[in-house]
Order: structure tokens, then C-alpha cells, then sequence
């Protein structure tokens, strides 16, 4: 059975986001302090173990998505050496871009898109939502008062208000927070990379966590982009959809 079928919630999160949350358990650890006890320098296994990821995952997908892929990696290498090399908005542990990070933003969109694409979240959307943005403002205000983390709440508040207007793309940015919110939580544990005190290290009056809240803000360009480049290559077939949609709700 597909995970596109997976009509429980167990089996819609085990065959997609659960997969993705192991795999970045396993490639953070990988390059993890932690690690250093037993390879002295071990972010070239991290690599390796990343792009066979992203390549299996590459070999599985659909055509549209395999575009979508090499486009969230381009979008992602251009964004990494832009906010955390030149704008120091973060810094990873040898204060380089390590390669596994681009092909893994890659993974984190699609694990994310695929559960949202799942018949146990499309039956239970609304639920799913009610349940999440629970969940995220309960983490934001954790941080906003044990850890002063006045950036990541105000780009909390900025998302959740930003996706009221935007019913369709509600379920996929709120389960992106989640993930994107595990993913940052592990790599600093594992001083894979460390957030500055500050917003960018640079505005005093935006006190920071380690890691912020509410990055995953950030992220959604990944998706908004890779989106925008694939209506600019596919404009017919783009214009096909948006009208059978309208066609279809006009029907409802």
C-alpha cells in the first residue's frame, strides 16, 4: 500500500513524515558532536548518507516531483550561503554549508508534501489543522518564556496569520513548522549548527533561542519558489489545473 492511500494516521505518518524525521535523526547524528568520539571529522559520512537518501528518494518520485527536487536544492544552496554565510544568520559547526544540507532540504519538502497528500490527511484535514496550530503556538510561547525567544514568536504570529488567508497551503506550511521545528531541534543539540542570541546576530531587540521558534517562516520560500519556477516551465499545463479547479468548486 502506497502512502498516498494510508487511510490511519499511524500508517500516513510512518510511511512519510516518520521516515523523513528518522532519516534526519540519523544524518544529524552522523555529523554530531557525538560522533567525534569515534571518527574525528565525520561530516563526509553525513554527505554520503544524505545524497543515497536523496537519490533513492529521486529514483521513487514522480516526474513533477523529481523537478521539484532539483529545484528545492538550487533554491536551497543559494539560500544557505545567503543567510548563513553572508548574513550570519546561523553557522554550522565548521562554519562552512555542508553538502548534505541542500539535497536535505529537498527531503524535508517532499516527506512533508506526501503526507499532506495522504487520504488519512486529506479526510481530516480541518482536524489535522485545529490539532497542529495548537501544537505550534503551545512551542512558540514554551520558548517566548523559558527561553526569551521573542524572534521565533513574532515569526510564529507572522506564519499563523499569513495562512489564514490561505486555506490550501494551511495543512502543508503547518506540518513544514513541525518538521522544520524537529530538524532544527536535533541539529543544535548535536552542534550540527548554533543560532546567534539575537535576530541575525545583529537586532538587539529581537532576542533569539537556539534554535528560533519559528524559522520555518524561512523555509516556505523554498516551497514558493520551487512552485513559481515550476508554473514558469509549465505554464500550459498549469493554466489546465487552475481552470479544472475552478470548474470543480464552481460544481460544489
Amino acid at each position: 500500500m502506497s502512502a498516498s492511500t494510508s487511510k490511519t494516521f499511524f500508517s500516513a505518518f510512518l510511511k512519510t513524515i516518520g521516515l523523513l524525521w528518522g532519516f534526519i535523526f540519523l544524518g544529524l547524528f552522523l555529523d554530531s558532536n557525538k560522533m567525534q568520539q569515534w571518527v574525528e571529522e565525520p561530516q563526509w559520512i553525513a554527505n554520503i548518507v544524505m545524497l543515497a537518501g536523496f537519490f533513492l528518494c529521486f529514483w521513487k518520485v514522480t516526474p513533477r516531483i523529481k523537478e521539484q527536487m532539483i529545484t528545492a536544492v538550487i533554491i536551497a544552496i543559494v539560500g544557505e550561503y545567503l543567510f548563513s554565510i553572508l548574513l550570519g544568520m546561523y553557522t554550522y559547526r565548521l562554519e562552512n554549508v555542508p553538502h548534505y544540507v541542500p539535497p536535505g532540504h529537498a527531503l524535508v519538502y517532499v516527506g512533508v508534501l506526501y503526507f499532506t497528500k495522504t487520504h488519512f490527511s486529506k479526510l481530516n484535514k480541518v482536524l489535522l489543522e485545529k490539532v497542529i496550530t495548537v501544537i505550534v503556538i503551545v512551542y512558540a510561547t514554551i520558548f517566548l518564556i523559558l527561553k526569551n525567544d521573542i524572534f521565533g514568536f513574532s515569526l510564529t504570529i507572522f506564519t499563523l496569520l499569513i495562512l489564514r488567508k490561505h486555506p490550501r497551503e494551511r495543512l502543508f506550511y503547518l506540518v513544514m513548522y513541525l518538521s522544520v521545528a524537529y530538524l532544527e531541534i536535533i541539529g543544535t543539540n548535536y552542534l550540527c549548527w548554533k543560532w546567534p542570541s539575537t535576530a541575525f546576530d545583529f537586532f538587539t531587540f529581537l532576542p533569539s533561542a537556539n534554535p528560533p521558534s519559528g524559522i520555518s517562516f524561512f523555509y516556505f520560500g523554498l516551497d514558493l519558489g520551487c512552485l513559481w519556477l515550476y508554473k514558469q516551465r509549465h505554464k500550459i499545463a498549469w493554466k489546465r489545473m487552475k481552470n479544472h479547479r475552478k470548474i470543480k468548486n464552481q460544481l460544489k
